[in-house]
């Protein structure tokens, strides 16, 4: 091989070897990107389950036997019915 051939070979190869590192550098920033992204994603998936709990909780406690009966009776002005106002249906 003449000179001109290895300089053009080592120019070459010189060129690749920036294209590698280029290459290797975007993908590390890209990781680090996306694994920030999975953090806040992360985060954010944290507090809506501790929301989730929270509002299961307050339902639990709106929908105990209890408080209907006074919602029933207090503010639906809802009587149990006597006895004698029953009815029952036979199939």
């Amino acid at each position: 091989m003449t000179q001109l051939h290895w300089r053009l070979l080592i120019a070459v190869l010189w060129v690749l070897v920036l294209a590698s590192a280029l290459g290797v550098v975007y993908g590390k920033q890209e990781a680090r990107n996306r694994f920030s992204e999975l953090q806040k994603l992360t985060t954010a998936r944290d507090d809506l389950d501790i929301e989730w709990g929270q509002l299961q909780l307050e339902q639990s406690t709106w929908a105990t036997h209890g408080r209907v009966e006074r919602v029933a009776h207090d503010d639906l002005g809802m009587v149990t019915p006597q006895a004698s106002e029953l009815r029952i249906v036979q199939p």
